[in-house]
Parts: C-alpha cells; structure tokens; sequence
C-alpha cells in the first residue's frame, strides 16, 4: 500500500487528483480550441495539408466545428459536467489526431532522412510549430488522462444530475 497518504486522506487526495487531472485536460482542450476558432483560415490550410479529403464542403465543415466542439468539451471538463463522456470524446479526437501527425511525421521522415525527433511542423493543435516526438508524448499524456478519467466516477467538484433533484 500506499504508505505516505494515510488512509483516512487517500478519497479526498484521489478525488484532488481527478480534478488536477480534469481541469488539466479541459484546459488544454479550451486554449487550443480556442487558438484554432480564432483562427479558422490557418486551421483550415493546415487541415488541407493532411489531405484527408478532398470534398471542400467537408473539409470546411471540419474546419468550422472542431475547434468550438473541443471547447466545448473543455468547458465541460472544467465544470466537471458529463466528464466520463466528454473523456471518452476526448479519446474519440486524440487518437485519430495522433495517427494523422504520426503517419504525417513517418513520411517526412522518409522523405528527408532526418532523425525522427527532429521533425518539427505545424500539426494543427493550435500550438504553432512543434516537435513531432514532444506532441505524440503530449497526446499520449492526454489520452492517458482521459482514459483514467473514463475508467473513473469523480464524486466531488463536479455537477451530477442527482444534485439537482427534489426529495
């Protein structure tokens, strides 16, 4: 066991942690949303870069939602409102994002004959240019941060439909 948290502490220093970890992520989630919404025409030639698709209307329609759609998530997390879904979401976006700068990086890679961990390119985050090995670390991070907040029921700091029913 654990012997540094003494027992009586260990629910409130896990449920500490589980906000640490929800207001991290939301956080996360709402400045770099944020950075994209605010700037929709550079999200939008970077997105053309992946090619994806080549249905423009598709292309802008993604575009236009993703990025209000993770803050939304974020703001979610942060008011800890429907946080296991809105983890699971956040799962539904990093991965396939992950993928796309990972295949993305892996032809450059190829390409240039640089070292893996020195490719650096704008992926579309909505934190500029970065290097490809620190971002698939950060998605991992986040991806772990949202699985551990799917697998778990936080009881403090969040809204729950039960607090607001009658008796």
């Amino acid at each position: 066991m654990n012997d540094a948290i003494p027992p009586s502490s260990r629910p409130v220093f896990r449920e500490l942690s589980l906000l640490v970890a929800r207001c991290l992520l939301g956080g996360v989630m709402v400045v770099l949303g944020l950075s994209k919404a605010l700037h929709p025409v550079d999200f939008l030639k970077i997105l053309q870069q992946y090619g994806m698709t080549e249905n423009h209307v598709v292309l802008n329609g993604i575009a236009a939602a993703l990025p209000w759609f993770e803050i939304f998530c974020g703001l979610l997390l942060l008011g800890g409102i429907a946080v296991r879904g809105t983890a699971l979401l956040s799962i539904a976006m990093l991965v396939p994002f992950s993928a796309i700068v990972l295949h993305r990086a892996l032809a450059l890679h190829e390409s240039m004959a640089i070292p893996f961990c020195a490719i650096r390119f704008n992926c579309g985050c909505g934190a500029g240019e970065v290097i490809i090995c620190h971002k698939l670390l950060e998605n991992g991070f986040l991806i772990l941060i949202s699985g551990l907040l799917l697998t778990t029921t936080p009881r403090r700091w969040c809204l729950r439909p039960e607090m607001f029913q009658r008796e």
